[in-house]
């Protein structure tokens, strides 16, 4: 059983930089070039934090093993942003327990619909987002690295 905890953060903090400066480092990997993030959608700090969003680290034995951002602009719709899970903490159900906490503090800010967009190669993130109640959908933004894009509608 996984013992990792899961608890709201600042997006700025030490432990949430380190965690995107690894997600971006996986998905460089992933797609087989360097993942810009100046040319990405990257959210705006202040929207992955309350009262719009929230950014969400986990933690196994202290140390940061995964994040993921819900993306707020005050309306009743969101977005989820940067899921990423390390390496040695995959294969336990974090990412979907990442993302139920993040549907969970969605709720609570009164979203009621999220989405996300995703890249081709993230197969196991693609696969997760489908068996877990998340609809393929037409692209809703203009990210350069996102092929597939999603929609959840949260029941309260």
């Amino acid at each position: 059983m996984d013992t990792a905890t899961i608890a709201h953060e600042d997006p700025d903090s030490a432990d949430a930089r380190w965690c995107l400066a690894r997600y971006y480092d996986a998905l460089s990997q992933s797609i087989g070039e360097p993942f810009d993030v100046s040319r990405s959608l990257d959210p705006d700090r202040d929207a992955l934090r309350p009262p719009l969003g929230c950014f969400l680290i986990a933690r196994s034995a202290g140390q940061a093993v995964g994040c993921c951002g819900l993306k707020g602009n005050g309306s009743d719709m969101g977005e989820i942003k940067r899921l990423w899970v390390s390496e040695a903490a995959r294969g336990q159900g974090l990412a979907r327990r990442l993302m139920d906490a993040a549907e969970g503090r969605a709720q609570a800010l009164g979203i009621n619909c999220l989405r996300l967009d995703t890249n081709r190669t993230l197969t196991a993130a693609i696969a997760m987002y489908r068996a877990t109640g998340w609809t393929e959908i037409p692209a809703f933004n203009d990210e350069p690295y996102a092929h597939y894009w999603f929609e959840k509608r949260l029941v309260p």
